[in-house]
């Protein structure tokens, strides 16, 4: 199958948009019409994965850490980002990441230790704002079902677990049509009037050409009327972080324990333990330092993370318990996530986790 056909699959969950300002994900290697064989889902890429990847005669690599996070002036091999690169291209193996647009989204990498941690209620922790729009559009009243239906199924109208969302108002539409127009009512040069009904609702940006698409295939009039407003409503299902509730309260000792156990960390790096049963837990998976204050803000019990620093552990004030798990331990099972994500759309496809740990980090 063409590469773009995969990375459709895994943008309609992680949207290339959703991604940080900092980062780099999409396809960074190879075209997206390259006829791909087969792939292989890694966590990071080393030198070592390529290898594996000609080994398992792989020209696809699904990875999580971008290789490329700045911009290359030479590729001359005196560096391990160029070395991995000449021999990507030189086996003619293409490389797409999916970064922060995946740790972004309800249910990405966050979700996805929640689930194996047991956690229920799951919601994002910070939401990001200035992602949604709002449509409103005016057509006949006959017609609305139509119209709402077809910009319904395109994207738009979700808030939350709802689905269908819409105001509708009726009012009158006038128009007049000059000599060069074939109206779906009224007649050549005379004004007309025409019972409408005023559809408001919203949508994600990235849904924009979806979604006026639609509109303008459903709506009967030759020339349709609409509004696209900007919103800074939060968007529920984006966002750092992510935050639930265990069946039932754990004492921290054990629930540490537990944690440390399923993500198979050597060490877990902790605040002062607060003396008392844990039930709501938040995490944020790779590097979750910004968001303890809205941890704590959140009313958690613990707050799961990699790579907290030695002063970010003040902030815990016995009103939590910041757990740090490692980087790779807390992101380590978005190889099991994108494996599913693809062999559901994909279930004949050629797919293969890496056997490759590319934990760069060491304990003695």
């Amino acid at each position: 199958m063409k590469l773009k056909e995969i990375t459709k699959c895994i943008e309609e969950l992680a949207p290339l948009s959703f991604q940080e300002s900092y980062d780099n994900s999409g396809l960074l290697l190879g075209s997206c019409y390259k006829i791909i064989k087969s792939a292989l889902i890694t966590l990071d890429i080393t030198e070592s994965i390529i290898d594996e990847a000609i080994q398992k005669k792989c020209n696809l690599i699904i990875s999580h850490h971008p290789l490329i996070f700045s911009g290359l002036k030479r590729l001359s091999g005196n560096t391990f980002v160029e070395r991995i690169l000449l021999k990507a291209i030189k086996n003619d193996i293409a490389i797409y990441s999916v970064h922060t647009n995946i740790d972004n989204v309800i249910n990405g990498v966050n979700s996805i230790l929640a689930q194996k941690i047991g956690l229920k209620n799951l919601k994002i922790l910070s939401p990001k704002s200035g992602l949604l729009q709002k449509l409103v559009t005016f057509c006949p009243s006959m017609h609305a079902e139509k119209v709402r239906n077809a910009i319904f199924e395109a994207g738009a109208g979700n808030i939350g677990n709802y689905s269908s969302c819409s105001f509708n108002s009726d009012g009158k539409g006038s128009f007049q049509a000059s000599d060069n127009t074939n109206p779906f009512v009224g007649k050549l040069n005379e004004l007309h009037f025409e019972d409408e009904i005023r559809i408001e609702t919203i949508f994600p940006t990235h849904k924009t050409s979806e979604i006026l698409n639609a509109l303008l295939d459903a709506h009967p009039y030759e020339e349709v009327a609409y509004d696209i407003y900007p919103l800074e409503n939060e968007f529920a299902n984006v966002g750092s972080g992510i935050i639930g509730e265990l069946e039932n309260s754990e004492d921290e000792t054990v629930f540490l324990n537990r944690i440390k156990k399923i993500c198979k960390a050597d060490c877990l790096r902790h605040s002062k333990k607060i003396a008392k049963n844990v039930k709501k837990i938040a995490i944020c998976g790779g590097s979750g330092s910004f968001l303890i204050d809205k941890a704590i803000a959140s009313n958690a019990d613990v707050f799961i993370s990699g790579d907290i620093k030695y002063h970010d552990f003040f902030k815990a004030d016995n009103k939590i318990v910041i757990a740090d798990i490692g980087h790779f331990e807390s992101e380590q099972f978005v190889k099991d996530l994108l494996y599913s994500i693809l062999i559901k759309k994909f279930p004949n496809f050629a797919l293969q986790i890496s056997e490759v740990n590319t934990n760069a980090v060491y304990y003695t």
